[in-house]
């Protein structure tokens, strides 16, 4: 009997996350990432991963990759594309990386051996990178090579109690469009498709916007977990901060966000808090460092803990006893929707970094089952 799964490749791959995402029905034939770190992670996930290709992707040989699958994944880097990037687009030197792997995917359309769907993942900032000329630059390639395409914004909030909005770009062959059924194509959704979206939609020039499709999900189910849900009692990897420590963090608070902390106390129940320390402007036009505290049983999108960003901490009040501490690398995984069972690298900082640049596995399942499964059932049957 033959392997009754769909074959894809997998670039950017850091701790597999999009591997696990998309689930039973995918084989992974080929994968690659430059981080040695997290491709031992990978590894350890993974059976050894034989599949595994350590390097920069301008370094891959095209002759290595397989010719024979329906999807390539890639989740390029967002520093220069995100709010706390450089602004530098996909002009920048990580996420410029997208062209490299775009030259390796257009070796094998030049080999007659086209992949058949192309998924792309960032940070909804390639919206508007540039005013928006990155993207409709990235859109034009696409054409180019004969592909159609659309794009969702996916906010892993309907999946884990994380607060972590993506943008994902589907492309197919554009000869092969009129195979995918009709249902899941169709018009724009509130839900997964932004006004800003739209705009920039409605915005394009005739000839790209001839190729673009309103990708159709089913709404999402009703999220059973909250963030009180992914926390440990007794955390591994973390110490809990001193009262001196609690007390420095409660001072960096706004009078709005101490009254946040106020209101959790008068519940009498544990309440659990997310922080972020964040730089604001105060009354008198100064840059002051503010610690800034939600406790709408959502964490705030997981960051890596690089280029000045911080690392998200839980403030624990239960009546009149305020704790404050860290997340652990377990909690920062499960918010990701990763197994208890995934193995994650004994060092804090290798952890929770894997975990902010990863991609939230529930959500990428979603599409997964509802979208680039049914179109590789199509386009590319495999045999059982």
């Amino acid at each position: 009997m033959s392997d009754s799964r769909h074959r894809f490749m997998e670039f950017f791959a850091g701790g597999g996350m999009a591997r696990l995402g998309l689930g039973p029905s995918w084989k992974c034939v080929f994968s690659n990432e430059w981080s040695e770190k997290k491709a031992a992670c990978y590894r350890a996930n993974f059976a050894g991963g034989a599949e595994l290709r350590i390097g920069d992707v301008r370094e891959i040989d095209p002759k290595s990759l397989p010719r024979d699958a329906a999807l390539a994944w890639a989740s390029f880097p967002c520093q220069d594309l995100s709010l706390a990037g450089n602004g530098l687009g996909l002009a920048g030197e990580r996420s410029g990386t997208f062209w490299s792997f775009w030259d390796l995917i257009s070796t094998l359309e030049d080999d007659r051996h086209p992949v058949p769907i192309i998924a792309l993942e960032n940070v909804t900032g390639l919206l508007t990178s540039q005013n928006g000329a990155d993207l409709q630059e990235l859109l034009r390639t696409l054409a180019r090579s004969g592909y159609a395409y659309g794009a969702m914004i996916v906010d892993g909030v309907h999946f884990v109690p994380q607060s972590r909005p993506r943008l994902f770009i589907v492309a197919v062959r554009a000869t092969a469009l009129d195979a995918i059924p009709t249902h899941l194509k169709g018009s724009p959704h509130p839900r997964w498709h932004s006004d800003r979206m739209r705009q920039f939609v409605f915005s394009l020039p005739r000839t790209l916007r001839a190729n673009w499709i309103w990708w159709r999900l089913p709404e999402p189910p009703a999220m059973k977990d909250s963030f009180a849900s992914v926390i440990e009692p007794e955390p591994a990897g973390v110490k809990w901060h001193t009262r001196q420590e609690t007390e420095r963090l409660l001072a960096m608070m706004s009078a709005v966000n101490l009254q946040k902390v106020e209101n959790a106390k008068r519940t009498g129940c544990l309440q659990v808090g997310a922080i972020y320390k964040r730089t604001r402007i105060n009354e008198s036009g100064a840059k002051v460092q503010r610690a800034e505290v939600r406790f709408d049983n959502i964490s705030g999108c997981l960051r890596t803990p690089a280029g000045g960003s911080s690392r998200q901490l839980v403030l624990i009040v239960e009546g009149m006893r305020v704790r404050s501490r860290l997340l652990s690398p377990r909690e920062a995984a499960r918010l990701m929707g990763l197994p208890d069972s995934y193995v994650l690298p004994d060092n804090y900082n290798e952890a929770y970094h894997l975990a902010g640049d990863g991609l939230v596995v529930p959500a990428v399942r979603w599409l997964s089952d509802h979208l680039l499964t049914p179109i590789a059932d199509v386009l590319q049957p495999v045999e059982v």
